[in-house]
């Protein structure tokens, strides 16, 4: 890898890589390049330790929180037709006291 190469990733000769004086120097660069080329490692004293990714590769990640992964699985479940009526245990009131 040239040094042109070296100096735009603040590497070690690895592409997407950092170390943290470069990436703290040129934070704009390395969250640009997490969106348009993804992940990039950022190293302290050596050793890689953190991981910048996009917005949009994190959601993928934690799966979105919407629930659609789990209204998909229903509506492809060969039951998705059966109706469940859940079963009432009957449970003791408490008397309300009037003031």
């Amino acid at each position: 890898m040239s040094d042109k190469m070296k100096q735009s990733h603040g590497s070690f000769n690895l592409p997407n890589h950092w170390r943290l004086q470069n990436a703290k120097a040129r934070f704009s660069e390395l969250v640009r390049r997490a969106k348009s080329e993804g992940p990039q490692h950022v190293s302290v004293h050596g050793r890689d330790e953190v991981v910048v990714i996009s917005e949009e590769e994190y959601q993928r990640l934690q799966g979105g929180m919407t629930g659609q992964a789990l209204i998909d699985a229903m509506q492809a479940s060969p039951y998705r037709e059966l109706e469940l009526e859940p079963q009432r245990m009957p449970m003791p009131v408490r008397d309300v006291e009037q003031l």
